[in-house]
């Protein structure tokens, strides 16, 4: 790439600076600058400079108070998981009482799944696109199995058209409308790990639910990178991650969405645990669970507080820029990388599989490479170049250019590494 595109970069970044300076950066093991270029936040988010004090101060309670830090503490553990509730509800478009934090992504799926996988007489399938993340099969087909059926026949994996890389609303619909009556369960992710691309969530929500089905989503791409209107989409349930795009930490503490109506619904099971009950009668040691007429109910155990901080301490930071601002942001970095890419991809044994409609994806750009292993182009990137990117084995490369910490000069950096490391075709 020219030093002028370079100085274009550069120049981008004077007069937008975004929000680098809350986040460290990594330095970089290759390449001729000091911090490395990072766009793996789809795969894990940098570490927020606020995270290591404020989890610090968590921790200077415990040793200041023991027991009484419950309490006493300038955040009590006990109400702490409340501290979290209506940040994340703004963060996902939803109440605070349809809001909650606890365990992880799939360890909530399933507690999700007890209550709204339902198989009956002929609806029994589960819907899932045939690229979902590993877990989140791994998870329905266990369910199936959990309720006598055959994983093999119940799950329903929605492909691609033949030559075709992503998922079209229209045959996701179309399957709904035509085989609907045999679905019990629709859980799809939001924005497609490997291909980044954005399902269109209100339409197939609708449908589904129009089928008689429940509709419920895995947001872990989605949560912190594309605007969510969970409530007003009429959604039934949902799940996400913050360890990617909110910045908590590694295996960081997941979400839970219930949309309002089914609170205080006592024909749905649902696994209990202390944290189950309403607190104002938690402590009273009743025998008998008396849950509240909110998502609560679907909590089981206590809060883990110095997990917890993380997530508290990024969901602050999503307040105070703003996802209207950070999707703004995003469409102009991901468009800037794009094009790009355009440039490199032209001439080289690459192709970019992810939507071009930026309506229709996040900030992930993932490149099928047509040589080579997406690990040893990866590791190239990294100890060559100080590019971090991430590879899904055995051809796809994936680009985050993370609005609130990557840069303009960062999406250079890709470009160039990209025509350094792969060559062109031969004519």
């Amino acid at each position: 790439m020219s030093s002028d595109t370079e100085a274009e970069a550069l120049r981008l970044d004077a007069a937008e600076p975004g929000h680098r300076h809350l986040f460290h950066v990594p330095p970089a093991e290759g390449g001729r600058y000091p911090e490395v270029a990072y766009l793996a936040g789809n795969s894990l988010g940098l570490q927020p400079r606020a995270t290591r004090a404020e989890l610090l101060a968590d921790l200077d309670a415990w040793s200041r108070l023991g027991v009484e830090g419950h309490l006493e503490a300038d955040r009590p553990w006990l109400p702490y998981h409340e501290l979290l509730t209506a940040p994340a509800a703004r963060l996902v478009g939803a109440l605070p009482t349809e809001t909650v934090v606890m365990n992880s992504l799939t360890v909530n799926l399933h507690l999700l799944m007890v209550s709204f996988y339902r198989p009956v007489g002929e609806r029994t399938r589960i819907v899932i696109e045939d690229t979902a993340f590993p877990s989140d099969s791994y998870a329905v087909r266990s369910q199936a199995r959990f309720h006598g059926l055959d994983p093999d026949t119940t799950v329903v994996r929605l492909a691609p058209r033949p030559g075709e890389d992503t998922l079209r609303t229209e045959d996701v619909t179309g399957y709904l409308a035509a085989e609907g009556h045999t679905v019990a369960l629709v859980l799809l992710g939001g924005v497609n790990y490997l291909t980044g691309e954005l399902l269109d969530i209100p339409a197939i929500t609708a449908a589904g639910r129009a089928a008689g089905a429940v509709v419920g989503w895995d947001l872990a791409h989605a949560a912190g990178n594309v605007p969510l209107s969970l409530h007003d989409w009429d959604v039934d349930f949902a799940a996400w991650c913050s360890y990617k795009y909110l910045n908590s930490g590694p295996g960081a503490l997941a979400g839970v969405f219930v949309h309002e109506r089914h609170h205080g619904d006592r024909t749905l099971p649902r696994f209990e645990g202390w944290w189950s009950t309403a607190a104002a009668t938690r402590f009273e040691m009743a025998p008998v669970s008396r849950p509240p007429t909110t998502v609560e109910a679907w909590q089981v155990s206590n809060p883990p507080i110095f997990a917890m901080g993380p997530v508290r301490t990024s969901l602050e930071l999503f307040d105070s820029v703003g996802m209207p601002t950070l999707r703004e942001r995003s469409l102009r970095l991901t468009g800037y990388l794009e094009r790009l890419l355009d440039e490199v991809t032209a001439g080289r044994p690459m192709t970019v599989i992810t939507p071009r409609e930026p309506r229709r994806r996040g900030c992930q750009l993932s490149v099928r490479i047509g040589e080579g292993s997406a690990n040893e182009l990866t590791r190239r990137l990294r100890h060559e170049h100080g590019v971090v990117a991430d590879a899904r084995e055995p051809d796809v490369v994936r680009f985050a250019p993370v609005p609130l910490y990557s840069t303009y000069h960062d999406c250079w950096r890709v470009a160039d590494a990209l025509a350094a490391t792969v060559s062109e075709v031969a004519r």
